[in-house]
């Protein structure tokens, strides 16, 4: 795919419809429109990088990752050049061995990559964190959660049908990118609780199996809300591979209306633990052939313990909190990819040095 993906440098003054219909037959973009990756548009999106240099190797194929294929991707996306160390961060966390992009390419799930983006670089490339952040309308969400997507599609290989077998799929595999509302967060931002600083620019990708909206209008305290996020997470159809609901390192989008009633009487640590030990399913409340697999996988751990009720995570730390959107008692459960797979932060770096 990346070969093909070095072809796809397209003539100045060709037709936008030839060049979509060429690189839509040669399997290159997603459905939608591209903007031409002339050469000129390419080398504006490289500045002074080195464009052979490798940022990873991405799987299923293996694929050479160069910054002259990830900048023909950001081309194709509508990308801005200021946009483009976002997606190079983006290409390496995902290419962590513990991410597991192997698995989450060609599985029969709808695992899609979610971008956020912290830190000073979210404002000044106008990255949405407010009002409808989760969709349309921002050309830098949109087409850097885009680009990504195209890179793991012509460099990683992972062509629908082919090598990625998502029964269904999900929209968000077209783009899934926002940044933070870390104006509106009572706690401290993401990137700050993975152990960044709070002026360092990050970007952090998980593996999202879809979105469910938390709607509460009614709770004041912190532990009503709170348990009405717990209840939103107790999804039976969500058992994955680890054997807890989801994949494990759920993700909470609060919004900041929400996150002002929970951060008023609880920590982010103490919300963490509440929702850890509230968001319990019952093996009871599942069918008798979920119980009975389920029971024997745990029976052939070490030390042969059978659990009764499944978890969204194994500890509660790993129940993510990012504040996001605008004003509204909604929120957003983002259950993560339930074949194994755990959430990446890298830093964004400006410079356009090799």
């Amino acid at each position: 795919m990346g070969a093909k993906l070095d072809e796809a440098v397209v003539a100045p003054g060709q037709g936008l419809d030839e060049v979509h219909e060429r690189l839509y037959a040669a399997g290159l973009t997603d459905g939608l429109p591209v903007v031409p990756p002339t050469a000129a548009r390419i080398e504006a999106m490289l500045g002074r990088r080195d464009p052979a240099r490798v940022v990873a190797k991405l799987a299923p194929l293996s694929g050479e990752a160069t910054l002259y294929r990830i900048a023909i991707c950001a081309v194709m996306a509508g990308c801005l050049p200021e946009y483009f160390p976002v997606l190079i961060a983006a290409v390496e966390a995902v290419a962590e061995e513990e991410f597991n992009l192997l698995g989450i390419q060609t599985t029969t799930g709808p695992a899609a990559p979610v971008v956020i983006v912290n830190g000073p670089i979210a404002v000044r490339l106008g990255l949405n964190a407010g009002t409808n952040a989760l969709g349309p309308g921002v050309r830098a969400n949109a087409t850097i959660g885009r680009a990504l997507a195209l890179v793991l599609r012509d460099v990683g290989g992972a062509i629908p049908g082919e090598l990625d077998m998502a029964t269904m799929g999900q929209p968000g595999k077209y783009t899934f990118c926002f940044a933070e509302n870390e104006q509106a967060n009572p706690w401290e931002p993401l990137h700050v609780s993975r152990g960044f600083d709070r002026e360092q620019s990050t970007v952090t990708v998980l593996a999202a199996a879809g979105t469910v909206e938390v709607r509460d209008e009614c709770s004041a305290r912190a532990e009503s809300l709170l348990t009405t996020f717990a209840h939103s997470m107790l999804g039976a159809g969500s058992v994955g591979g680890s054997g807890m609901l989801s994949g494990g390192e759920p993700l909470l989008l609060f919004s900041p209306d929400h996150a002002r009633i929970v951060a008023r009487e609880k920590t982010r640590d103490a919300a963490q633990t509440f929702l850890f030990e509230t968001a319990r399913l019952p093996l009871s409340a599942l069918p008798p052939e979920t119980q009975a697999h389920l029971r024997q996988r745990h029976a052939a751990k070490p030390g042969g313990e059978t659990n009764d009720v499944l978890r969204v995570a194994a500890r509660a730390g790993d129940i993510m909190f990012v504040v996001v959107g605008g004003t509204g008692f909604k929120s957003t459960y983002v259950p993560t990819w339930g074949g194994g797979t755990r959430a990446i932060t890298k830093p964004i770096q400006t410079r356009e040095a090799t």
